[in-house]
């Protein structure tokens, strides 16, 4: 398309030299010998000499046209290059950005995901009917160094075939894989025990997530309590377990954690069986004695004296027939079970003295003595839980859903809060 101005010029220079030629010939027809030589010289090198030059303005023309498409395709090539290299790598950048955003949340979500599991990943329960046992190496054959008991938890620490060796209590060895279950969140929080440990002088438990509800009991410094409750932890409060049912502490005054039970070497073993042993023979001695003085103490007088009142020693006396009875929380049966202000209150009743069923309550009664000053007959008062004292620095009591009514010595084996003696 660009050749045809070329083919436009050409004819018109073609023209004026076809008009230009008779013209000149009309000038020189004076001279008619002259006017032939100069016709033939005149029309035939003036017409080729402008034709050349035409031709080679021509050539030059198209030359320069042809360089000009030339190097205009070749800008056109490398600007198409250049945006397709720009286009390409502002795709590239994208999808590099959008790679590098899925992989920080990919990580940002496996981190929260590792947060909120890393805490169970290595901790493992045992789930059998009695126990399993620890071994110094992966094999059956190996020495036993502990037992793992049902529900006891222990800490992974790494997988040997069929084997996990593990971390619990004072126990580390190998354990077969068959009998724990590694990482079972659910598992795990199903056999600890959350507990509020008080961490101030005496604590008051309410009736309500309140501090103008009813103080319902107070406990001691030490104290733990067994969490009920995590309703109301973000209002600052805990539901807690205590001797007279439920109530709450505000998590100022508590250390919040979880309990697990643990292995038991082989020596810590043979210990335990060793004391329960021992306990049960210093109980059986202490109720063989404490049944020789109430026999003593029949035909005494009434008077008040450092073994204390006839009274007193008796309501010990009668306290002491029901050792080994059961320990039932809310309950009021010194012979089916009760919980330890149920005891007390039915032990009294015995002998027409009528009390609440609240250990809280059971601190106002009668008057208060020193726990320096005690007297078999005395309720001594330990915050959430009370006893009786029989005297020789001991205590019958409903303790403890394992234990039920038993002896303990010393009696201020946890601290004493108060001493009330009613005769």
């Amino acid at each position: 398309m660009r050749k045809k101005p070329l083919r436009i010029v050409t004819c018109c220079l073609a023209g004026a030299l076809l008009t230009a030629v008779p013209v000149y010939e009309t000038q020189a027809a004076s001279n008619q010998t002259k006017a032939a030589v100069e016709s033939k010289a005149g029309t035939a090198a003036p017409s080729a000499g402008v034709t050349l030059a035409v031709k080679n303005y021509l050539e030059d023309t198209e030359k320069q046209e042809t360089k000009k498409e030339e190097t205009s395709a070749k800008d056109t090539e490398a600007k198409a290059k250049a945006d397709a290299d720009e286009k390409q790598t502002k795709t590239s950048d994208q999808k590099k950005a959008a790679e590098s955003k899925k992989t920080t949340k990919k990580t940002e979500s496996d981190s929260k995901k590792s947060d909120k599991s890393s805490k169970y990943d290595n901790m493992a329960v045992a789930q059998v009917d009695d126990y399993v046992n620890v071994r110094k190496k992966p094999n059956e054959e190996a020495e036993m160094v502990g037992k793992l008991h049902s529900d006891s938890v222990a800490t992974v620490i790494k997988k040997t075939g069929d084997w996990y060796k593990i971390k619990s209590g004072s126990v580390t060895g190998f354990v077969k894989g068959e009998y724990i279950v590694v990482g079972d969140q659910k598992l795990l929080k199903s056999v600890g025990t959350d507990v509020a440990t008080v961490n101030t002088a005496t604590l008051k438990v309410r009736s309500k997530a309140s501090k103008k509800s009813d103080v319902v009991t107070l406990v001691s410094d030490g104290e733990e309590l067994p969490v009920t409750g995590m309703k109301n932890y973000k209002d600052g409060w805990v539901k807690v377990d205590v001797e007279d049912g439920k109530g709450y502490v505000s998590t100022d005054y508590v250390d919040l954690s979880t309990q697990y039970n643990y292995a038991e070497s082989k020596e810590e073993e043979e210990a335990r069986l060793a004391a329960e042993q021992a306990e049960r023979e210093r109980e059986e001695n202490e109720s063989a004695a404490a049944a020789d003085t109430g026999s003593s103490s029949d035909g005494s007088s009434d008077s008040s004296s450092s073994t204390g009142s006839s009274t007193g020693q008796a309501v010990a006396n009668y306290a002491c027939q029901f050792l080994g009875n059961p320990y039932v929380w809310g309950g009021t049966s010194l012979t089916n079970g009760a919980d330890c202000s149920g005891f007390v209150m039915s032990v009294y009743a015995h002998f027409g003295v009528p009390m609440a069923h609240s250990s809280y309550a059971q601190m106002g009664v009668g008057y208060g003595v020193s726990a320096s000053n005690m007297q078999p007959g005395d309720i001594v008062c330990y915050g959430d839980h009370v006893a009786i004292y029989v005297g020789n620095n001991t205590i019958v009591h409903a303790s403890n859903p394992s234990s039920g009514i038993k002896y303990t010595s010393p009696a201020n084996y946890r601290p004493i809060l108060a001493v009330r003696r009613v005769f």
